[in-house]
């Protein structure tokens, strides 16, 4: 079985304008919403076996709250920051573990959650977690195909 979880970054914070985009931190909102997601995403009984961030500080903060609710090291890459979602895609499939969590940027998440649900995730929110899940244990397969199911979950 083959999964990729991906999650958007929590609501970030616009407030200081001196700040370069990829420096931007999570606000209050995104501060309570990503351990809240993480501990919702650890409660479904989902083991990751990796966990790949955006190096953006937004999306490895939200990464982090993940890391520590699924047990699991949080691996930064600086191309995931502001990655398409054929980008996003890979990455996890280069992994080659069973079970990826992908956390980054819109519009690559909304964009790669969309083409794996069949256009039935119209919108990824700021903190949502997309689950999809293969029956194949190869990723080569498992990319080239529809994903036997998904979910969507939602801070709102």
């Amino acid at each position: 079985m083959t999964r990729l979880v991906l999650v958007r970054h929590a609501k970030s914070d616009w407030g200081d304008a001196s700040l370069d985009d990829h420096d931007r931190p999570l606000n209050d909102r995104g501060l309570r919403d990503a351990p809240r997601m993480a501990a919702r995403l650890a409660g479904t009984g989902f083991r990751a076996d990796a966990i790949l961030s955006s190096t953006a500080l937004r999306a490895s903060t939200t990464a982090g709250f993940f890391g520590q609710a699924l047990g699991v090291p949080v691996e930064r890459q600086e191309r995931l920051y502001g990655a398409p979602a054929s980008l996003l895609l890979r990455a996890g499939a280069e992994r080659g573990v069973g079970s990826v969590v992908v956390v980054a940027h819109d519009p690559g998440m909304t964009v790669l959650a969309g083409q794996l649900s069949d256009g039935g995730i119209g919108h990824m929110p700021t903190c949502a977690v997309a689950t999809f899940v293969w029956d194949e244990d190869d990723w080569e397969v498992a990319t080239a195909v529809d994903p036997e199911s998904w979910t969507l979950d939602t801070p709102r």
